[in-house]
């Protein structure tokens, strides 16, 4: 079982120079950890004494139930007074207390993330969220008329949205590439590039979970596939990252984008990006840096004037989520979206989830339509009538509610959001 002892000691690996805690937070935790049936994750999945506590760390408004923690998250209340607190300081005096006194403390937030990611403390840099980070990858590799990149039509709309302008900026080629949902196997997620590359193919860029049915690509197999072809990849793992367990070197990326102000409840604006050392001297940076920054990782961080008060209270929000630890994180997620999902499909047969609920890969995030329901004005009545928030996603090829809980949601908010779909299937939402 885990101990006060073994708990404490992560908060000091998670950024001891940077004393963010609330005593009152730190209490919370430890007496959740303390009180713990298991010491087995899947166990501690519904140990509501535990996830009790962890909830209590949040000030969430209890009138609405949040069911979409896809897009942004909230952070802890510690995490949000660090911030705060940091923000005072700045005003008071912020040429100095900015610049000379909180700014230098971002190395400890790099040291932070770089060991979470498992990668080099000097391959790290903090950006403002996933899409700085891929648009940074997207718009900073040398590429030439012609060229060829490959990404699914699932892959993020702003990703898309950059790619797009390279075509008509510089005459690239983007190739967008379907596939099933749910897909029928790994392997044919890998083959879905495969077949798409030509001798013209430069880079491939894949979404390590989608933001739309929640599917966990095999990131490693497609790095392989396209390294034996010297075909660079971009991994956004705007999702991914603090949502559920891997290190760099299960991907074995060379570049990798996420957002902090979603799984890991950093505060809003707040993210990182990943490029491998060697790839660093080839890829510019979004915003122009000086020749001598060229092999440096900071040169993706020369963005002019911004808060460090948000990026350091990242730290805060890494300690948080290592003292929940990774494994039991992901099972309490897993747990509440199979509270929902397989409630829904066992009572009615218009439910249809083409997330892959009973698999390893999906997480939190998980799509819902029901037969003869619009999406959309399914989604208004939950939160219009019953203050429920979700997520309506319309794609070409699918649509549905996109439900995501995190782990402040409580099991009865799980149950209202299901009672309300049950009724709208049996009575209708007009």
């Amino acid at each position: 079982m885990s101990s006060r002892r073994n708990f404490m000691h992560s908060l000091v690996g998670a950024g001891a120079a940077l004393p963010m805690f609330r005593s009152t937070a730190i209490r919370q935790v430890v007496r959740a950890t303390d009180r713990l049936r298991s010491a087995d994750p899947a166990a501690a999945a519904d140990d509501e004494t535990y996830w009790g506590e962890i909830q209590r760390a949040f000030d969430t408004d209890r009138t609405m139930i949040n069911l979409n923690n896809g897009g942004v998250c909230p952070s802890p209340t510690h995490v949000l007074e660090a911030m705060i607190r940091d923000l005072r300081f700045t005003n008071e005096l912020p040429a100095l207390h900015m610049w000379s006194v909180l700014e230098p403390r971002i190395e400890s937030v790099r040291r932070d993330l770089a060991r979470e990611f498992g990668c080099d403390t000097e391959e790290i840099a903090i950006t403002r969220n996933a899409s700085e980070g891929l648009e940074t990858l997207i718009l900073g590799l040398d590429l030439q008329p012609g060229d060829e990149v490959l990404a699914t039509n699932q892959n993020y709309g702003r990703m898309l949205t950059t790619w797009d302008q390279r075509v008509r900026r510089h005459g690239i080629v983007l190739k967008q590439v379907s596939f099933k949902v749910p897909p029928p196997s790994p392997d044919y997620l890998v083959d879905i590039f495969r077949q798409a590359i030509t001798p013209r193919t430069r880079v491939i860029e894949v979404t390590h979970i989608t933001n739309l049915t929640g599917q966990i690509f095999p990131v490693r197999e497609i790095v392989q596939m396209a390294r034996e072809r010297n075909i660079e990849v971009f991994v956004d793992g705007a999702h991914a990252f603090a949502h559920f367990p891997f290190k760099r070197d299960d991907l074995g990326a060379d570049y990798y984008g996420s957002s902090l102000h979603k799984w890991l409840l950093a505060p809003i604006g707040t993210g990182l990006l990943y490029v491998r050392k060697s790839k660093i001297k080839g890829m510019w940076p979004l915003m122009a840096a000086p020749t001598s920054m060229d092999e440096n990782i900071r040169k993706y961080e020369e963005i002019g004037t911004h808060p460090a008060a948000n990026h350091n209270a990242i730290s805060a929000a890494l300690a948080f989520h290592r003292a929940i630890g990774s494994d039991r994180k992901i099972a309490r997620l897993r747990y509440l979206r199979d509270r929902w999902a397989k409630r829904l499909l066992a009572e009615s047969d218009r439910v249809r989830v083409p997330t892959q609920i009973d698999t390893p890969y999906a997480g939190a995030i998980a799509l819902v339509s029901i037969e003869g329901l619009d999406c959309g004005k399914l989604g208004s009545w939950l939160l219009d009538q019953h203050h429920v928030v979700t997520t309506p996603i319309v794609h070409p090829e699918f649509s549905g509610l996109r439900i995501t809980p995190n782990v402040y949601t409580t099991p009865d908010e799980i149950d209202t959001f299901a009672d309300l779909v049950l009724k709208a299937i049996k009575r209708g939402i007009a």
